[in-house]
C-alpha cells in the first residue's frame, strides 16, 4: 500500500497577512508526518507526529496559541481514531497538556475508555508519563490581547481576525494500510468554561473507518456535531463503489453542503478514502491544509 498524508489548520475567514504562516505550518506538518511514512512507520504516529506540529505552532487554535475562554483560561482537546478496530482516544478541557493529541494517543492505547475530561485527563497524563506545563505556558499574547479586548467590550469576531486559524487535524494511511484520522482544538473564543465542542467528539470532529476512509473536521462546532459530519462523510465514501479522487471530493462536498444546509453552519473538512485518496472541502472563505501528492510533492494551501 502506497502511504498517504493529509492536513489541516482550521477554516475560518483567514486574514492574508496569515496565509504564509498557515501554510507554513502545514507544511512543517506534512514533512513531520512523511517522515515517518516514507520510512515504514505506523500512520498512527504519523498522524501524532503532524498533529504536535500544528499543535506547537501558534498560528493555530490548538496546544499553543490556543483560544482562551471566558475565564482567560486554555481549555484543550483531542481526538485520535484508528480505522482498523474503531476505537478512539479523546480528551476535552485539559488545561496543562502540550500536546493534548499525545494524551489522546495514551487514552487510546491505555485506557479503558474511549475519552476522559478535565481533571481525570490530567491524572492520567500524570500516571502515563505525559508531560504537563503551566497553563500560562500556552497563552499567546495575541489570544490574551484579543480575550482582554472581548472582556472590556463586547465580544466580536472583529477582534479575532488572524487568530481564528481554528482547528487542527491530520488523516494517514501507512504502507501497511492501517489508517488513522485526529483533531486537535482549543475550542472558541470566550467559550463558557466546560464547554466542548466537536473536536474530540467521535463521528462529529473525526472518524476512521478502515473499510470507508478517515475524516477531520473544522468550523463551527455545534453545527457540525448536529450533522455527525465526519460519520457522514465517511458514509459517504462508504456508498462509493470505487474509490478515486472523484468520488472523495464528491464526499467532502455533499458533507459540507449538508453542514450548511441542515446544522446551519460553517467549516470544513479533510479526508482520506479507504485507497488512501486525498480530498477536502470548505464553505468558509479559506481553509489551510496541506497533503502529499502521488509523486510525493508537498501541495499547501490556504
Amino acid at each position: 500500500m502506497k502511504p498517504s498524508l493529509i492536513v489541516h489548520g482550521g477554516a475560518w475567514d483567514i486574514p492574508e497577512e496569515a496565509f504564509e504562516a498557515c501554510k507554513e505550518g502545514c507544511g512543517r506538518a506534512l514533512e513531520a508526518g512523511w517522515c515517518v511514512l516514507s520510512r515504514g512507520g505506523p500512520a498512527l504516529d504519523a498522524v501524532e507526529a503532524a498533529i504536535v506540529e500544528l499543535e506547537d505552532a501558534p498560528v493555530f487554535d490548538a496546544g499553543t496559541g490556543s483560544h482562551l475562554n471566558l475565564d482567560g483560561r486554555v481549555e484543550c482537546d483531542a481526538i485520535v481514531m484508528d480505522g482498523a478496530s474503531l476505537r478512539a482516544g479523546a480528551v476535552a478541557c485539559v488545561h496543562r497538556i502540550r500536546n493534548p493529541i499525545r494524551l489522546a494517543r495514551a487514552v487510546l492505547e491505555r485506557a479503558p475508555h474511549m475519552m476522559l475530561v478535565g481533571e481525570g485527563a490530567e491524572r492520567f497524563a500524570a500516571e502515563h508519563g505525559i508531560a504537563q506545563c503551566d497553563p500560562k505556558e500556552l497563552i499567546t499574547e495575541a489570544e490574551l490581547a484579543a480575550w482582554l479586548r472581548c472582556r472590556n467590550d463586547k465580544h466580536a469576531a472583529k477582534y479575532h481576525r488572524g487568530h481564528e486559524q481554528g482547528t487542527v487535524g491530520a488523516v494517514a494511511m501507512d504502507r501497511e494500510g492501517r489508517l488513522i484520522a485526529g483533531t486537535s482544538t482549543g475550542g472558541t473564543c470566550c467559550k463558557l468554561p466546560g464547554r466542548v465542542g466537536d473536536s474530540p467528539l467521535i463521528g462529529c470532529g473525526c472518524y476512521a473507518d478502515a473499510e470507508a476512509g478517515g475524516v477531520s473536521c473544522t468550523g463551527w462546532g455545534e453545527a457540525i456535531m448536529k450533522i455527525v459530519m465526519a460519520k457522514a462523510a465517511a458514509d459517504l465514501l462508504r456508498g462509493c463503489a470505487i474509490a478515486d479522487e472523484a468520488s472523495g471530493m464528491r464526499a467532502a462536498r455533499e458533507a459540507v453542503k449538508v453542514l450548511a444546509e441542515r446544522g446551519r453552519g460553517t467549516g470544513g473538512l479533510i479526508l482520506l478514502d479507504r485507497e488512501g485518496g486525498p480530498a477536502f472541502a470548505f464553505n468558509t472563505p479559506h481553509m489551510a491544509y496541506g497533503y502529499v501528492a502521488g509523486d510525493g510533492t508537498f501541495v499547501t494551501g490556504v
